[in-house]
């Protein structure tokens, strides 16, 4: 539903408290007025952008969490938690303020500007400025919903802030597009498997003579992973094999291609027939298998995916790039924004054939969405996605 929608089915003590945030002047009895004043007063590029404007890094990252979702309702408990991820850093879990005496009411009123808002609060804030809605009948009534074309309009506001701060380029005279080859990769390994007997070490990895002979053969070439290097939280044998043969890997056990047993690595059928001919729409199954995979450790990497699409559509310079999608993106262990930004996602989606990357002589490394990840990141059906769990 939209905006005038949900604010037809909300209650007065709501609509005053949303007029009052935007300081309508309308007869605070009659809930026709309320809502009339309401949507003429959001309806304001001006009021809309200085909201915008105004929002804390927190707020945005909240906010953010939601724009890109497909699904219409969330729970309490989900927002609660959205409101936790999108706090980076001390001021993660805010404890409610104990209670002061009245002689230092002044400290008291000091330390609540300073402190941020508890989730609870911060879900408040939100329907008190007309951006979350309970809804109106049966099991909805637990559940909240951001008006659609508000989400436009939130999307659009952001699209325009972000894309001021962005350095865009000519196309370099070099460019890396991995295009099919994953898909080519995918093939290598399983008649890597097909043709040789693999065996596993007790920790269930490949010895490192297959691991060196299956690289080879690879149309992208990796090093394999400098001994004692932090490697966690994205895939089941990370720690064992390079970033790209580790997604290809446990995408193959994903889908059911190869399967494990205490010593030694084995085809199945479905691998097999994946060997014959490459099924219809892998590209996107690719996709899906990746955000879910790295959904867990790095926060909100669906609207991190689809900001990189909407930005990229001309070649645009890692550095503005980073400029402005870092501060949305929360650290991992010993995997710094910067790291997650240009090996987790950037270096990834090259491997998916979501990007191009190039090199640039005055600007550097700059970066441009294919036609093919354009199609994949716009064109799904996004679900609410779920970890998946390899071990």
């Amino acid at each position: 539903m939209n905006l005038s929608d949900m604010l037809g089915y909300a209650d007065i003590k709501q609509l005053s408290s949303i007029a009052d945030v935007y300081r309508c002047e309308c007869n605070g009895h009659s809930k026709n007025d309320l809502i009339q004043s309401i949507l003429s007063t959001v309806s304001r590029n001006d009021v809309f952008e200085a909201q915008i404007s105004s929002m804390k890094m927190e707020d945005l990252r909240f906010l953010n969490s939601l724009l890109f979702e497909a699904r219409n309702s969330f729970s309490l408990e989900d927002l609660l938690a959205r409101v936790q991820q999108s706090r980076f850093g001390e001021d993660a879990i805010k404890q409610e303020p104990e209670p002061q005496p009245k002689a230092k009411r002044s400290k008291k009123k000091k330390i609540e500007e300073t402190v941020p808002l508890s989730p609870r609060e911060m879900i408040v804030k939100f329907k008190q400025q007309g951006w979350l809605f309970n809804g109106f009948s049966g099991p909805s009534r637990y559940l909240f919903q951001v008006p659609n074309d508000l989400k436009a309009r939130f999307r659009d506001t952001l699209a325009r802030r972000f894309a001021s701060d962005l350095t865009y380029s000519e196309e370099p005279p070099v460019y890396r597009d991995e295009q099919m080859l994953i898909h080519d990769d995918i093939s290598h390994l399983l008649h890597y498997m097909y043709h040789n007997e693999v065996q596993l070490t007790a920790d269930g990895s490949m010895y490192k003579r297959f691991t060196l002979q299956l690289l080879e053969k690879f149309g992208v070439q990796e090093e394999l992973p400098t001994k004692g290097a932090w490697r966690f939280g994205y895939g089941r044998h990370f720690n064992h094999y390079p970033n790209r043969l580790s997604f290809i890997y446990d995408y193959c056990y994903f889908a059911n291609y190869i399967t494990e047993n205490q010593t030694q690595l084995s085809i199945t059928g479905l691998g097999e027939e994946r060997m014959r001919s490459k099924p219809a729409g892998e590209a996107e199954q690719i996709y899906r298998f990746w955000l879910k995979l790295y959904k867990g450790p790095i926060t909100h990497l669906l609207s991190l995916v689809h900001w990189i699409n909407a930005l990229t559509v001309e070649w645009v310079t890692v550095d503005s790039l980073r400029t402005v999608l870092v501060p949305f993106i929360k650290p991992y262990f010993y995997d710094d924004a910067n790291t997650i930004l240009e090996q987790r996602i950037l270096a990834m989606m090259v491997h998916l054939g979501l990007l191009r990357v190039g090199e640039h002589p005055i600007n550097g490394a700059v970066v441009r969405m294919t036609k093919a990840g354009r199609s994949i990141v716009s064109g799904l059906g996004l679900e609410d996605l779920e970890s998946v769990r390899l071990h």
